[in-house]
């Protein structure tokens, strides 16, 4: 080939495909499997388009589809950290910070910059298509979780505390949306789902 841009380009994207074999925690609603992470990214841009009116601000929703497409794509070499797994979040910066040099590194100069930029927005929560990308994320596995009779809060028995720290940024980026997994936390409580 003697587009080089092009090469680096169709690169990346052969690239991300191995995205498809990064398999999750958490089961698709109906427990038959495990979900992989480019399935995780593609739900949530989906509910980014439904549920874009429930964002605490406005927000552009171009924006922040990118940031949900771009977010997870580190775990090519990261791997899928579970969120109650303290020990594995140890080392989860340096591996993801590697796994964002060499891999968005293979784009063209100025899209390298611009995806690595996104992913670095996602993570710090500071803009309003930030809060809201990061609210479904979390939001997305929890309802995943209380449709398969509590999931991976059951499985790996994690406690009530736990689920609202790591739920509780829900309500920076959508006060709606926290009110009902507030809601659906007590029913889940309720349930068995989560350990008190």
């Amino acid at each position: 080939m003697t587009d080089s841009r092009l090469h680096a380009q169709l690169t990346f994207l052969l690239e991300i495909d191995r995205l498809k074999r990064v398999l999750r925690r958490t089961s698709l609603v109906g427990g038959d499997r495990r979900e992989n992470s480019a399935e995780h990214s593609w739900h949530l841009a989906v509910m980014a388009l439904v549920l874009a009116e429930y964002a605490n601000e406005p927000v552009d929703l171009l924006h922040t589809l990118k940031l949900l497409l771009v977010h997870d794509i580190v775990e090519i070499d990261a791997g899928d950290t579970f969120a109650y797994d303290v020990q594995a979040n140890l080392d989860k910066e340096v591996r993801e910070q590697a796994a964002a040099d060499r891999i968005f590194g293979l784009l063209p100069a100025e899209q390298c910059e611009e995806f690595r930029t996104l992913w670095e927005e996602f993570d710090a929560r500071q803009t309003p298509e930030a809060r809201f990308a990061n609210a479904l994320d979390r939001m997305m596995p929890s309802l995943q979780n209380y449709e398969n009779a509590g999931g991976t809060w059951h499985s790996a028995g994690v406690d009530l505390p736990a689920v609202l720290d790591r739920l509780q940024p829900i309500d920076d980026g959508s006060h709606a949306l926290w009110r009902y997994v507030e809601t659906m936390l007590a029913d889940a409580v309720a349930r068995g789902m989560i350990r008190r």
